[in-house]
């Protein structure tokens, strides 16, 4: 299993290792230049998101066409961007505690493996699913309160409502005003076990994927450092489809479970409160059946896919423009 690679490895023009380690990395390019590509990939997919949340928190389906056509009517595209602001001003801390936890913990973990005498697949994917695993638990604690304040951005009515945000600092005041640090936490616990789990099983299914097609191709980790940017680009974006689809289906349910807990209150003696797990579940089950869990499954599908090809080619491109040379 190639975890690691050696300094001539890395001191050639022409041949990039096929597994590019932590410790070979240029930390503030790292850094600098995923917060510039992940900020681009996450307008791209934005609108996608706005979809699905507003999907989720509908008291009936809706279809994506109608949706958008209904928010490029009424709001125009700008509709399409509500809460954006927010959102990319906690991807750059989120992705920087994601990209630093997943890098660390692959490379600890793989080694440990491969001492431990599993073979290069297994150890492979042990290692990316406790990657996944702590880089989605450590992303959380400063995604959710940003989840929390862009999704209320994104589901307000573009005209006065009772409860209106001005802006993401706005809704950030009147939410911990109005429910404190644990209004900014809401669906904490859910998120953990919507993304930990699945981002456990989507970084392992990727890393086997990735091993099973370049080896159906016959392809060895000397043949992989030479092959050129579309092969690459081919086999990552395939690799990341493969392991996209099935977390999709699995993790929807708890996906409009946690954004209705973030999202939506109920109201008693004209006081509006959170509402509960159970509460939650038992409005979606009234509304349309077990049905009703997979709302925005379409929008979110595509946006899954999508983004996982795109993050992972942009994340292995990051990898390879931030390997240290020779010299340094």
């Amino acid at each position: 299993m190639k975890l690691s690679a050696s300094e001539d490895d890395l001191g050639s023009d022409n041949h990039v290792p096929a597994d590019i380690d932590w410790h070979m990395l240029d930390k503030s390019k790292f850094f600098f230049l995923g917060a510039a590509l992940f900020s681009g990939v996450s307008a791209g997919l934005y609108p996608a998101m706005v979809l699905k949340t507003r999907q989720q928190v509908s008291s009936t389906q809706i279809s994506c066409f109608k949706m958008s056509f209904s928010i490029m009517r009424c709001e125009g595209l700008r509709g399409f961007y509500r809460g954006f602001g927010t959102t990319l001003m906690g991807t750059i801390p989120a992705r920087a505690l994601y990209m630093g936890a997943l890098e660390v913990t692959k490379t600890s973990v793989g080694s440990s493996t491969v001492r431990l005498g599993f073979s290069d697949t297994t150890a492979t994917a042990i290692a990316s699913a406790a990657a996944g695993l702590s880089s989605a638990m450590a992303a959380q604690l400063v995604w959710t309160p940003i989840d929390v304040v862009s999704q209320r951005l994104m589901v307000q009515a573009p005209n006065a409502s009772p409860c209106r945000y001005k802006n993401g600092l706005d809704a950030f005041r009147k939410i911990l005003f109005a429910d404190g640090f644990k209004g900014l936490y809401r669906g904490f616990g859910i998120s953990m076990l919507t993304y930990a789990p699945s981002n456990a099983v989507w970084w392992a299914s990727y890393s086997v994927a990735n091993k099973l097609i370049y080896g159906g191709l016959g392809w060895s980790d000397n043949i992989r450092r030479s092959e050129s940017k579309a092969t690459a680009v081919a086999v990552q974006g395939l690799s990341a489809a493969m392991a996209s689809g099935v977390s999709a289906l699995i993790t929807t349910p708890l996906d409009t479970i946690k954004t209705r807990l973030q999202v939506l209150d109920k109201e008693e003696n004209g006081v509006r409160k959170p509402l509960t797990m159970l509460q939650t579940v038992r409005n979606l089950v009234k509304e349309s059946g077990l049905a009703a869990c997979y709302r925005g499954l379409g929008p979110r599908w595509a946006s899954m896919s999508l983004s996982a090809t795109t993050m992972i080619t942009t994340y292995e491109l990051l990898k390879r423009l931030s390997a240290k040379n020779q010299e340094s």
